[in-house]
């Protein structure tokens, strides 16, 4: 079986005229989409060999809080900040044996969900998408939005 990519997108940060990009941080809506999402992958037995974050404040906070529930810590990965691309995430993959977790933004995600696979999608703040990567294609495998991965968090973290 091919490694998977998983991918989140930063949560919700404040609004880019109040500070440099990449001293943005996270709302209070974005720390809970981030806790949510920490919290929905650990509840679906989502398991990770590593963890990769953009250094900007909103991805690094985003991999903090949804790590403190997945049993991996986040490593800056400065690729992840600006143009991370197909051959960055397949670098980042070939340095594990399992699934590797990439927090970053938009719009490079959505072009490497693309670029694997052929799908356009709409990569919300706060969503998760899962790959099956391999070296000439790939398969999307899951896209969720912020709100599943609440009521995910929600329904299983209740057991």
């Amino acid at each position: 079986m091919a490694a998977q990519l998983w991918m989140l997108r930063h949560g919700e940060a404040v609004p880019h005229d109040s500070k440099p990009d990449h001293d943005r941080e996270l709302t209070p809506r974005g720390r809970g989409q981030s806790e949510a999402a920490g919290r929905a992958l650990a509840a679906l037995g989502a398991e990770f060999d590593a963890c990769y974050a953009s250094p900007k404040v909103r991805a690094w906070q985003t991999a903090a809080l949804a790590c403190a529930a997945l049993n991996v810590d986040p490593v800056r990965e400065d690729a992840l900040a600006n143009g991370f691309s197909r051959v960055d995430a397949l670098a980042l993959l070939d340095a594990h044996e399992g699934n590797v977790l990439v927090v970053g933004h938009e719009p490079s995600f959505s072009q490497v969900v693309y670029d694997f696979t052929g799908a356009r999608v709409d990569f919300k703040k706060g969503g998760v998408v899962a790959l099956e990567a391999k070296r000439t294609a790939g398969q999307l495998l899951v896209l969720l939005r912020p709100k599943e991965l609440e009521a995910i968090a929600a329904a299983l973290g209740a057991r």
